[in-house]
């Protein structure tokens, strides 16, 4: 077992802290859920050493690519700003920068964090709307500008031994993008989210194998423009890798959302509450270096296809990118 006093220089050494990108958005209106989507992107929410917060104080920065392109076929209904959309293809593409600050709290099995990303987001939606008469009339829609922010007040690390490691936050969506309901591609979901999440990090020494898992239930607020409420829906991501001396490591990510009840409002009652699910699976490689002055430099990179899903977008090239620096 751990030692009540962590010994941090090896901690410095062995890890990169836990840097919350868990929730991640998609275009127009919450796309099962409003628009198919939500406020997470599945695959994308873990990362690696996702249950520990560094033991000792520490400044990381972190800077995120993430690219979807993925539609729903044409033979659904998909709700789209009060509206609904026979089928529905969307291209997303955010920027995201986190900055996150672990604070002194001595020795000890607790150690705790805060986190702020600001998000940029460009997105492309291409819908059939219902026009008068019943007539389908195509749309297509772009919009790019600052996104909602995101920030993790308390994110709170338990450390059962040095190699078992728990993380547990309350992240925040706020509805702070510009909004339109007339739109179909906009820069916001119009809605606050909370993210109740818990990560565990398993680290196995002699065969350089680490398991890294993350899941939450996110809770929406009523988007006020279109009287549409998003159930609860739960996220699980869990990743698995091989380290190599080199800093090198490669691995698998399984994801899943799994709508927890149906939506209400106007537009989901139509639809019979519009309930989704999906699941993601694809590789992950990483690299780690140190720098001078104890400073360090992670980068990944994952490709994490939907390989099944319902009344979510189904994409095949859901790309993520990320670069790490911790001082």
């Amino acid at each position: 077992m751990m030692s009540k006093c962590p010994r941090r220089t090896a901690w410095r050494n062995a890890i990169t802290p836990w840097i919350t990108l868990a929730a991640l958005a998609a275009p127009a209106v919450s796309m099962a859920t409003e628009g198919a989507l939500g406020r997470q992107v599945t695959g994308t929410n873990v990362l690696p050493n996702a249950g520990i917060v560094s033991p000792e104080p520490i400044w990381a920065v972190n800077f995120a690519q993430i690219y979807l392109d993925g539609k729903i076929g044409g033979s659904r209904e998909v709700p789209v700003g009060g509206r609904t959309s026979l089928g529905l293809d969307g291209k997303v593409a955010f920027t995201l920068a986190t900055v996150l600050k672990t604070w002194d709290t001595g020795p000890g099995r607790w150690n705790f964090a805060s986190s702020f990303t600001l998000p940029y987001v460009w997105t492309k939606v291409d819908s059939k709307l219902t026009g008068p008469g019943g007539r389908t009339v195509g749309q297509s829609d772009t919009a790019s500008n600052l996104f909602d922010l995101y920030f993790s007040p308390i994110i709170a690390g338990y450390h059962f031994s040095e190699t078992s490691h728990m993380a547990l936050s309350l992240n925040i969506w706020a509805p702070t993008g510009k909004y339109n309901a007339s739109d179909m591609a906009n820069p916001s979901l119009n809605n606050w989210t909370f993210i109740p999440q818990v990560a565990y990090t398993k680290i196995f020494p002699e065969s350089g194998f680490q398991l890294d898992t993350v899941a939450g239930v996110q809770f929406y607020t009523r988007n006020s423009a279109t009287d549409y409420r998003n159930a609860p829906v739960f996220s699980l991501d869990v990743m698995g890798r091989k380290t190599f001396s080199n800093g090198v490591s490669a691995g698998l990510i399984l994801g899943t959302q799994q709508q927890l009840g149906s939506d209400k409002g106007p537009t989901a009652d139509r639809l019979n509450g519009f309930k989704g699910r999906d699941w993601a699976l694809g590789p992950i490689v990483t690299y780690d270096t140190k720098l001078a002055d104890k400073r360090s430099l992670s980068l990944s990179l994952r490709w994490v296809p939907t390989i099944s899903s319902t009344n979510r977008l189904d994409s095949t090239s859901t790309v993520m990118g990320t670069a790490t620096l911790v001082f």
